[in-house]
């Protein structure tokens, strides 16, 4: 417990108001973090300033609050402290109460296993001594103190979780603990501890080694190179432990790997220990229980009093936990580990499973927290692991599909791999099939809801309490977005919009799900991949690299690209099995030349002329050009379009358009030319104009949750999926006007600068976006600052900070700036205003 006067003491802070509460359940910086009772401290982290998240901290439980800077509005029942750093006074205070409490410090790091390794030293010594086990907050600096919210003076030692992140955090860590020992359960060589580069992973290791004492104690894995190195870099006495290294001071061997627990004999000295086990699962988790026997012996546990500790170590929430699950398979729940050597020894585990037991071997993998200079070969490797294990893959996310494509390349059959982009979706291919004796591993970062996944394979919903909480996301900024701008998208509402137009259509229509200029902002392979899960049975777009990058990110689904095409293209075309729209019988002999080339049939599209300004081959010309496409070989003409509107041109005028065309259509039927799939109707006719559906529709505008024409509704159900949000990067007072950035009638007094500008999509000229959300208040766009900054007016918005979430397009709390909205400002139509979002902004699916 945390006491508000060592708090006060160490921060040489002072109370706001009267205190409510003098004891604190512990730390938390960040929304995620809180619990009921905990002290909330508002200090600057990576993900912006923490003032902007009090009231949230309050609203979650937090019955404390220290921070810089008060909060205006009422905080009656909470314990507000103010101080000059926050970040300081944390510190202060750890080293505090390490001093005052004479705690021996145990520092456990790693690139795999730590927590885990944390864990069974706990248990061990806990048969001799009174034991502080730290949760695992990788906090940078601050990990120290918001680990020892729960240490009292009865506490003899204190378990701690360093996270080899930085090296000048480790040393600043280090510095403040004082460890008497430092175990390090592997050093890794991918960086894939906290998403950094290798060599400071390397470095922080050997920080915490440096930093341990004469007499103290260093408890290394002899099996990693890099772990077994740093033996000479320390004064402490080392204890290495090993899995069938006869070298090692403390030696596993004759490995048994089971479904619940895993076997082991053991050698310590002269000594043997034959036939044990540990509910750890997994060769990688054995380190951790060697390092905890190690540990328990230098502190005078006996040998058999450890082994009998190891027997209760609990699995930990997210961290390679079984659970039973449906169809009585078993779901291993590794969802908390997003690292790459720790996807590597789950995927030696599962092999052996696979090797030793009946039942598949389901692999669910998301996206992994890894270093960007990096993650395109290490996804290889995974992928050619996976392939030699798994009998179904389900990659959920653009970077999963990577490992996916690499899967398939090393001879994992196509019909074992699903791609998806949501948990929902994802869930859905995980538990189809799914049997007896199967195995499943989930394995991902812990934003990509794979946590929900778990829980949907779980066979009994109360098994629920034994996940890792999910985390808390205020906004996509403080779940780890690092660009200043990004788009949020909502692939849930994608699948639920596809399957109320799919059922709008009824059985007898194709759906085609349009998804040009990357799904109108929305991100194109996440969309498509959505909607062929969904009830799409086709995609189209308006270019060949749209389509090819379709093709690229493993869709096999057929793709239609509507726009024009060179004769050069037509090739890519043909290799990338591409279907093509034509609207020109040049184009046609052009198409049917390539296919001759190249010894196969182009498919196509014709495309109709019905009065749309545009591309079209002229309606009356139609039955002559079908004849002459009869006689090219080369070509599979398999459908015929048109399309009815180009713009907000009102359902008058499609119903004349769509009346011409169903006039061509009679006759071309008539002369025996089988076409599977005729088409008209897309965005308002697709609502509005049921005779307009023939035998396939394009899923546009509605498709996204968005009205394609004024006075044609939505049907419900439908939703909007898309929001984009930025930060503010400055706020301050400002005189004056007189420059492009201000408008000379604008008594602005407070000033806001926003990270993104006309090169993001934000337009400026010659119309411009007018309002943005600030605090759920609408507030004045003053103008351009340059291509990737724009000026607000927010002096009527009270306490606004660098860091504050700024709707563009979307919700917050209450207030809404919708799409629509914005077309009418920029005076275009609402697909233009998404289509112009620029490539290069993330996108938080």
């Amino acid at each position: 417990m945390i006491s508000l006067y060592d708090v006060l003491e160490s921060a040489d802070g002072q109370l706001f108001g009267e205190p409510t509460l003098q004891l604190f359940t512990g730390f938390a910086i960040e929304p995620d973090q809180v619990v009921p009772g905990c002290l909330y401290v508002a200090t600057q982290t990576a993900r912006g300033d923490g003032h902007r998240w009090i009231q949230t901290a309050i609203e979650r439980g937090a019955l404390g609050v220290m921070c810089v800077e008060p909060p205006e509005y009422n905080t009656d029942g909470i314990t507000v402290i103010v101080v000059r750093d926050a970040e300081k006074a944390l510190l202060t205070w750890a080293r505090m109460v390490l001093e005052r409490f004479g705690t021996t410090v145990i520092a456990v790091s790693g690139a795999v296993g730590k927590a885990t390794a944390a864990a069974a030293i706990a248990a061990v010594l806990s048969t001799r001594y009174s034991v502080y086990h730290a949760p695992f907050v990788a906090a940078g600096r601050l990990t120290l103190p918001l680990a020892l919210g729960g240490l009292t003076a009865q506490h003899q030692m204190a378990v701690i979780v360093l996270p080899p992140d930085l090296a000048g955090n480790m040393r600043d860590l280090v510095s403040l603990a004082r460890p008497m020992v430092g175990v390090v359960t592997c050093g890794g060589d991918d960086g894939a501890g906290q998403g950094d580069p290798p060599e400071q992973e390397g470095l922080a290791l050997r920080a915490l080694m440096e930093a341990l004492p004469d007499g103290g104690l260093a408890v290394l894995n002899f099996d990693d190179a890099l772990a077994r190195g740093l033996g000479a870099q320390t004064p402490a006495t080392v204890f290495s432990v090993g899995i069938d290294s006869f070298d090692a001071d403390l030696l596993a061997y004759n490995i048994v790997l089971g479904r619940y627990r895993t076997g082991f004999d053991l050698r310590y000295g002269v000594e043997r220990a034959v036939g044990r086990w540990t509910p750890l699962l997994g060769r990688h988790h054995l380190y951790s229980a060697l390092a905890g026997l190690a540990v328990g012996l230098s502190y005078e546990v006996p040998l058999q009093d450890g082994l009998r500790a190891l027997t209760e170590v609990p699995w930990l929430p997210g961290r390679f936990h079984p659970h039973k699950g449906l169809s009585d398979s078993l779901v291993i729940d590794d969802t908390c580990s997003p690292g790459i050597q720790s996807v590597t020894t789950a995927l030696d585990w599962l092999g052996a499973m696979r090797a030793s037991e009946a039942g598949r071997a389901v692999v669910v993998l998301g996206d992994l927290d890894l270093p960007a200079d990096y993650t395109q070969p290490l996804y290889r490797q995974i992928g050619e692991r996976i392939a030699a294990v798994a009998d179904l893959l389900v990659a959920q996310g653009n970077l999963a599909a990577t490992v996916a494509r690499a899967a398939m390349d090393y001879g994992l059959e196509r019909y074992r791999v699903r791609i998806t982009h949501g948990p929902a979706d994802t869930l859905a291919a995980a538990r189809d099939g799914l049997g007896p004796h199967d195995f499943v591993l989930v394995k991902g970062g812990r934003t990509t809801g794979l946590g929900e996944v778990v829980r949907g394979l779980l066979q009994d919903q109360a098994d629920g309490c034994r996940l890792a909480p999910a985390p808390v996301v205020v906004d996509a900024w403080l779940g780890g977005i690092v660009q200043p701008s990004w788009v949020e998208v909502d692939l849930s509402a994608i699948g639920q919009n596809v399957r109320r137009l799919r059922a709008l259509v009824g059985p007898g229509v194709a759906l085609m799900a349009m998804v040009p200029a990357d799904a109108y902002g929305h991100g194109a392979i996440g969309v498509a991949s959505t909607a062929l899960l969904n009830g799409a049975g086709y995609l189209g777009v308006g270019t060949l690299d749209e389509g090819v990058a379709l093709r690229e990110a493993g869709l096999e689904a057929p793709i239609l690209v509507m726009g024009f095409l060179s004769p050069a293209a037509l090739r890519d075309a043909l290799r990338y099995d591409l279907t093509i729209g034509l609207s020109s019988l040049a184009a046609a002999r052009q198409a049917n030349a390539v296919g001759g080339e190249m010894g196969r049939r182009l498919r196509a599209h014709i495309h109709l002329d019905c009065g749309a300004p545009g591309l079209g081959f002229p309606a009356d010309e139609s039955v002559e050009f079908f004849r002459a496409i009869k006689k090219m070989p080369h070509l599979d003409v398999e459908g015929l379009y048109t399309i009815l509107a180009s713009g907000a041109e009102d359902l008058g005028v499609q119903r004349a358009r769509l009346s011409s065309f169903q006039q061509q259509v009679k006759p071309l039927l008539a002369i025996g030319l089988p076409l599977p799939y005729v088409h008209a109707a897309d965005g308002a006719a697709l609502l509005a104009l049921p005779e307009a559906r023939f035998t396939l529709v394009r899923a546009d505008l509605p498709m996204y949750g968005l009205p394609p024409l004024a006075g044609v509704p939505l049907p419900e159900g439908l939703k909007p999926a898309l929001a984009w949000k930025t930060v503010i990067a400055q706020a301050k007072m400002v005189a004056g006007t007189g420059s492009r950035s201000r408008r000379a009638d604008s008594p602005a007094e407070r000033i806001a600068v926003i990270p993104v500008g006309y090169a993001d999509g934000f337009r400026s000229e010659p119309q411009r976006w007018q309002r943005v959300l600030v605090r759920g208040r609408r507030v004045p766009v003053l103008g351009s600052a340059g291509p990737h900054e724009t000026i607000l007016d927010v002096s009527a918005v009270p306490d606004v900070r660098a860091g504050d979430e700024v709707v563009l397009i979307g919700t917050q709390e209450g207030e809404a700036i919708s799409i629509e909205e914005v077309a009418g400002w920029l005076r275009c139509g609402a697909a233009e205003v998404l289509s112009g979002l620029a490539a290069r902004l993330c996108r938080g699916l």
